[in-house]
């Protein structure tokens, strides 16, 4: 496992993120295929029981989200042409703990969209007009791909609405992007993606269009400056499989270089869809990561 060797560690980050290394190696049962795990796309899982549920009226569009737990406020954020089903086996990790909050993203899974290109700064407007919906001042947030990209744009841009926030597989700018077309895991969800939009969009019949609107977001967006990584003030880490099909690491590593007090951990044997593949190690930095005790190191270290 590679952990707290991005440039620009602080001692106090490095020494938390090297015992996370080891309650990893020593805590956390591995499974016997796991050398193989990141050639695989898992199913996707099912979510639990919600406390509750609905379609929130923001932004003119309706968005699907769900609740679960009590405590502390974690906003969880999927990727692309993907749903909040795939934080199934996070929310039953957490919802002990916490109060989870699951979204599907604007034109993906449950929630509409209008006619306007979808675009990150979008997409955060969305997520902070849902957290007023819900009356939720701050939140931690967990990202995935794109959802982790949407997370650092409010980390940039709104820092006040977010206690902390846990990017899986994001890029700075399309760059730092990898040619997926070559990836069987990657044709594998792409198919997945179309069937499970006819099963759950409202306009189950628009896929292409869809697919044509985020594709051409991901081919111009994002663009964060390294101005912008160096002054997001919310303890934070960059996350990202050994395996990853989508995601260059030196874009990885160049991330957590800039952004003051940040952790980088590398999980080993899994790709761009680790929380599939291996979700007994993706869960177990997941609440390392947002123990308080891990905040108050991570915060410390900052200063």
């Amino acid at each position: 496992m590679e952990l707290g060797n991005a440039i620009g560690l602080k001692p106090g980050v490095r020494r938390f993120v090297s015992i996370l290394a080891m309650l990893l190696a020593l805590g956390v049962a591995r499974p016997g295929w796991a050398q193989y795990a990141w050639m695989i796309l898992p199913p996707t899982p099912t979510l639990p029981k919600a406390v509750s549920s609905g379609l929130a009226p923001v932004n003119g569009i309706r968005l699907w989200y769900a609740e679960f737990g009590h405590g502390t406020p974690v906003i969880m954020l999927h990727g692309g042409l993907a749903n909040s089903d795939y934080w199934g086996l996070q929310v039953r990790a957490l919802a002990s703990r916490y109060h989870v909050i699951v979204m599907d993203s604007r034109g993906h899974g449950r929630s509409s969209r209008t006619n306007a290109p979808i675009s990150y700064d979008l997409m955060f407007s969305d997520v902070l007009a849902l957290m007023d919906y819900l009356h939720i001042d701050k939140a931690a947030m967990v990202g995935w791909s794109y959802g982790a990209i949407v997370g650092l744009d409010i980390a940039i841009h709104h820092p006040d609405r977010l206690t902390r926030l846990f990017a899986f597989a994001a890029n700075s700018n399309p760059s730092g992007v990898k040619d997926v077309n070559q990836s069987p895991v990657f044709t594998a969800m792409i198919a997945r993606a179309a069937k499970q939009y006819a099963q759950l969009s409202p306009t189950p019949t628009q896929y292409q269009s869809f697919l044509a609107d985020i594709e051409h977001m991901w081919a111009t967006q994002p663009d964060f400056t390294d101005a912008q990584l160096r002054h997001i003030p919310v303890p934070t880490w960059i996350v990202d499989g050994d395996h990853d099909e989508a995601i260059k690491r030196e874009d990885t590593d160049h991330m957590a270089s800039l952004i003051p007090g940040a952790g980088e951990l590398i999980l080993p044997d899994v790709s761009h869809f680790a929380f599939l593949q291996d979700p007994a190690m993706f869960n177990e930095a997941l609440l390392h990561f947002l123990s308080p005790t891990t905040s108050a190191n991570a915060a410390a270290a900052a200063r």
